[in-house]
């Protein structure tokens, strides 16, 4: 279904069951103002509250995606939408499932022969104190602990010493039945924006976060002003292009679409790039680095939500009837 703003009711799903509830809020809130000002019939719209089904009984044409986690950026939405046939927002189902997924993230990008971090993945029958106590040996100290399907860093430790690493796994496996202990990066930490789909993805400018003794967590990316963002990066023309490709290629390889943001950690020792994740229903608040790569192309936070919105579509658009 082509957008056309004289004739749409847009659904600004915001909130849901998530971790990350609250950030999704605020990222709607800001879409849906947004939306307003470009003349758009948009209204919030909260899974958590509302069956999915009345978007199709009130008559709703399109969907902005501003939830973030579980239920709303890994698939399960995304599937909902794709069976009342309304068209939304992001990636379809399988990417944004295999995105929200790091450990599958991760076997996709290294099929194709991108870089990311090494990591150790324990299921729970295998999260015995020796297999955890085992992971130093493996990866190195410091190394990162986190919940492999969460995102905003919720879950997520560095361990120093080995002594950690029990607390670091009790506090990740309160938001993951599995957990995912990754090698440590040490180096710049930057994130990409990719907006388009297939060969006409394209990636915004890089921006350079620097965060106080590199505490890139929950509370400094929401709610603090404490953090740095470089944007432009202030990297040389050559290291940005070549970070730019590597998550056009990423971006890809898990099939994305209509816009997605990696993160990425550049090794001090010798600036080799390394991926760390996708975001597919990336953050719009006030705090969010997607709109800041935006107004540094030239897009402003409207503009941009609009863009977003007409690149809504299905994965079958011809809609579940032909299938």
């Amino acid at each position: 279904m082509t957008f056309n703003i004289q004739t749409a009711k847009v659904a600004v799903l915001m909130g849901g069951l998530s971790a990350e509830r609250d950030v999704s809020i605020m990222s709607g809130s800001g879409v849906l103002k947004a939306l307003h000002t470009q003349g758009v019939n948009a209204t919030s719209f909260d899974p958590a509250e509302r069956g999915l089904d009345e978007l199709k009984r009130e008559g709703y044409t399109h969907a902005f995606v501003a939830l973030h986690g579980r239920y709303g950026e890994d698939g399960a939405v995304q599937g909902a939408l794709e069976l009342l046939g309304i068209p939304y927002t992001g990636s379809g189902v399988m990417a944004s499932a295999m995105a929200m997924d790091k450990v599958m993230t991760k076997r996709v990008w290294r099929a194709v022969g991108l870089s990311t971090p090494g990591y150790v993945c324990l299921s729970p029958q295998d999260q015995t104190a020796d297999n955890i106590n085992a992971i130093p040996a493996k990866l190195g100290l410091p190394l990162i602990i986190k919940p492999p399907r969460e995102g905003s860093s919720i879950g997520m430790s560095k361990v120093m010493q080995a002594g950690e690493i029990m607390a670091a796994a009790q506090l990740a496996t309160q938001f993951d039945p599995d957990l995912l202990a990754e090698e440590f990066i040490s180096g710049q930490e930057l994130t990409c924006p990719i907006l388009g789909n297939g060969p006409h993805a394209r990636a915004l400018p890089v921006v350079r976060i620097a965060a106080p003794d590199g505490a890139y967590d929950y509370n400094h990316k929401y709610f603090t002003d404490d953090v740095m963002y470089h944007c432009p990066s202030g990297l040389p023309e050559a290291q940005e292009k070549e970070i730019q490709a590597l998550v056009v290629a990423a971006y890809r390889a898990l099939g994305c679409r209509g816009w997605g943001r990696a993160d990425i950690m550049v090794r001090a020792t010798d600036g080799k790039p390394f991926l760390l994740e996708m975001n597919t229903s990336p953050g719009m608040t006030s705090h969010s680095l997607v709109p800041m790569s935006a107004r540094a192309a030239g897009i402003s936070y409207e503009e941009l939500c609009l863009m977003l919105l007409e690149s809504a579509t299905l994965d079958y658009p011809a809609g579940p009837k032909a299938l």
